[in-house]
């Protein structure tokens, strides 16, 4: 019965990557992960290499926070093992970063519409260029994703309190179902419009940075500007950005770092300001 009415929100969705016909609860009222106290997982925290590139996962995220695009997958995956070992379940709420310890719990705020979640993250990826965290098709679905598939989200890393300790439970069946809580609406207050732009380098002199802009100008990537910022090795001095942008939307963003790969700068990405 639970099946037959639950909420499925509409989307544009990869062959094989969206709901099931009857999916075993109403993805919108699936309650936040909560944050609790885990050891590491047995796997999925070692260093490992995707497509060529080597990824070193962190052993604390505490204090971690970043902004990016997120993505997510669904049915396709599945019931298929995690990064982490555990099955997949894309009607509960976690997701797959790259690098922070496996299992942490993070919360995510989608800087289009303001809608949080707090997912626990339980497996490696995205490995698609410029993609921060692939959410589950739940998460998703209660942050307002499903619809472009992409949206720019701003991640923190959460942990637990002494009052909020209670098990995890994941709803893969209607038998195991956690208390239904409504969730999360769209904040009231209208955020910021997010501003995307495609970083074409980073360079610590400044005529190295004035050189890339002139080269990509001339080749007409227009806005382009150097982005003068506190450097982060420790001795001071600035680091100065090159960006192409604003761009409009994530996949003017994606083609445009194909562009400019194409002019030989192979370490564009997309990013979130």
């Amino acid at each position: 019965m639970l099946g037959a009415c639950s909420h499925v929100p509409h989307g544009k969705y990869y062959q094989d990557d969206g709901p099931h016909d009857r999916p075993p609860v109403d993805v919108m009222r699936v309650p936040d992960a909560v944050p609790r106290d885990e050891p590491l997982a047995a796997s999925g925290n070692s260093p490992y290499t995707v497509f060529g590139v080597t990824y070193r996962p962190i052993a604390d995220g505490r204090n971690y926070r970043e902004r990016g695009v997120a993505s997510w997958y669904g049915r396709k995956f599945h019931g298929k093992r995690t990064s982490s070992g555990e099955p997949y379940d894309m009607y509960a709420m976690t997701a797959a970063h790259r690098t922070l310890p496996l299992p942490s719990y993070v919360r995510v705020r989608n800087l289009q519409n303001g809608r949080t979640a707090i997912v626990r993250v339980n497996d490696r990826g995205p490995f698609l260029q410029n993609r921060l965290i692939d959410l589950s098709y739940t998460a998703a679905a209660r942050l307002g994703v499903l619809g472009t598939g992409t949206a720019p989200v701003e991640i923190e890393t959460m942990y637990a309190t002494p009052t909020a300790t209670p098990p995890i439970t994941t709803v893969a069946s209607t038998s195991k179902l956690p208390p239904i809580a409504t969730a999360e609406p769209a904040t009231t207050e209208t955020p910021a419009p997010p501003r995307l732009a495609v970083q074409v380098g980073a360079f610590a002199l400044y005529d190295n940075a004035r050189q890339l802009r002139d080269r990509l100008e001339a080749a007409g990537f227009t806005p382009i500007y150097i982005q003068s910022v506190p450097s982060d090795s420790g001795g001071g001095g600035s680091l100065y950005r090159v960006r192409i942008g604003p761009v409009e939307s994530v996949a003017q963003g994606d083609q445009t770092v194909a562009d400019v790969g194409r002019q030989g700068v192979g370490e564009a990405l997309l990013v979130v300001e």
